[in-house]
């Protein structure tokens, strides 16, 4: 039983009642009064606290069901619902409603509070944030609901254990699905408009504004109207992602591993690959590389990339480069798009990296992608009140400044690149690889 706020009113009262009727003692008459005062208090609070437990104990004869939607795979970095079905008896029902969550994930709100008429079913919803990938175990659920007098809450368990596994971020995989099926009906159609892309897909009539260039000269003869050939970007290409795993991708940024950032953007990007009909490949590296999943076409290969690097966590190690990139050279010897998720501190300490990436090109279309701290650019452009804010936003103005002299040599050398804040990256990687297969860059 736990008293509810209603009996320590009662209480109160009686007790009040009590003081009250021993104030009006005088005399001889006082300590009589006393006791009749002290008597009638004790009669009072024993009289509230017994209906009390009483009210506590009729819910045990119309509890409510509360019961967990089974939980299947959680993302990393985003607010995962997980839902209850709460059920009423034949009688209304005042809850609160607390589910044993992993401690390590934020909930909102952490405590569930509803009433429901007699018998009545309604779902409640409340999110969870993980921020590390893992198997993680959900508890029971603590349910405690107000008697009809509401002078006391019954609280009792639900059993409800489960084992959820964390995986990278699958939530925005779907968004990002949904997106580029949405283009795939819209932009690409203006695309092929607009003569964008390498590969022949169909003729269609001249209109106004069209690019003369594209007009087929010899079905428009046999036909005797103006016929216009219809490009798109060309598929069955090759994409190859590289994710490093090493030192500086152990760092957290918004509340995550820098790694999971390049996690979700390599498997956004190679979702992206896939839609567009290309072959896709990833390697995770470090001083070796850990992880290599052959370039492949099809949605099945998207299964296998996230059930193969869900289970890789960043390391405290150096990573190698030069090794990587001649990895993935040895595997695949043909023209292909090769993309490297780093991050660098200056054009000396990244030097391997700068000689390596230059390495692929031209043979290769190399694309580093480099994750930003933003707390870094914030530091850097806030204006600062004393002397020790001034010199660390002064430090973090050299680090961007040695930052960009770094990207601006990996420019030189023909690499593409795309330097962003961590938590924005995902999007801009998948945008900027759609303009290079609209433009047929590869």
């Amino acid at each position: 039983m736990i008293p509810a706020p209603r009996v320590y009113q009662l209480l109160l009262l009686g007790t009040g009642v009590g003081l009250g009727l021993a104030a009006f003692g005088s005399g001889n008459t006082r300590p009589a009064l006393l006791l009749v005062a002290l008597g009638l208090t004790l009669t009072w609070d024993v009289l509230v606290l017994g209906l009390a437990f009483w009210d506590s104990r009729q819910v045990k004869s119309s509890p409510v069901k509360v019961s967990r939607e089974s939980l299947q795979r959680l993302s990393i970095g985003q607010e995962n619902p997980v839902r209850l079905t709460v059920k009423s008896s034949d009688r209304p029902a005042t809850l609160q409603i607390r589910d044993f969550y992993p401690p390590e994930f934020t909930a909102t709100p952490p405590l569930l509070e509803l009433t429901l008429p007699p018998d009545r079913e309604e779902e409640l919803t409340y999110t969870v944030f993980p921020a590390k990938r893992g198997e993680y175990l959900f508890g029971n659920i603590q349910v405690r609901q107000l008697g009809a007098w509401g002078l006391a809450w019954h609280s009792w368990r639900i059993p409800q254990p489960q084992t959820v596994a964390v995986y990278p971020d699958l939530l925005g995989l779907r968004s990002l699905s949904l997106r580029l099926s949405l283009q795939n009906s819209g932009n690409i159609r203006r695309a092929k408009r607009l003569g964008m892309g390498t590969e022949f897909a169909e003729l269609r009539e001249y209109s106004t504004g069209d690019d003369p260039r594209l007009i087929d000269w010899k079905a428009t003869a046999r036909r005797s109207r103006l016929l216009l050939r219809v490009l798109e970007p060309e598929q069955e290409q090759t994409l190859m992602i590289l994710l490093d795993r090493g030192r500086l991708m152990t760092a957290q940024v918004k509340g995550l591993a820098r790694f999971d950032w390049g996690l979700n953007a390599a498997l956004s990007l190679a979702l992206a690959g896939l839609n567009r009909g290309d072959r896709v490949g990833i390697g995770v590296f470090d001083r070796q590389m850990q992880v290599w999943v052959p370039p492949e076409r099809g949605q099945t290969q998207l299964t296998k990339l996230i059930e193969r690097l869900t289970p890789i966590h960043p390391v405290l190690l150096e990573p190698d480069y030069l090794g990587a990139i001649t990895h993935i050279t040895s595997q695949h010897t043909r023209r292909a798009l090769v993309v490297l998720i780093t991050d660098l501190v200056d054009k000396t300490a990244s030097s391997e990296l700068l000689l390596s990436m230059g390495r692929l090109a031209p043979r290769y279309l190399p694309f580093c992608v480099t994750l930003r701290d933003p707390q870094i650019d914030m530091q850097a452009h806030t204006l600062t009140q004393n002397i020790p804010s001034t010199y660390a936003r002064a430090v973090a103005l050299d680090l961007l400044a040695q930052r960009q002299v770094a990207l601006a040599t990996l420019k030189q050398r023909g690499v593409l690149i795309l330097d962003a804040p961590a938590n924005q990256i995902t999007e801009q990687l998948v945008d900027r690889y759609l303009q290079l297969k609209a433009r047929s860059q590869l």
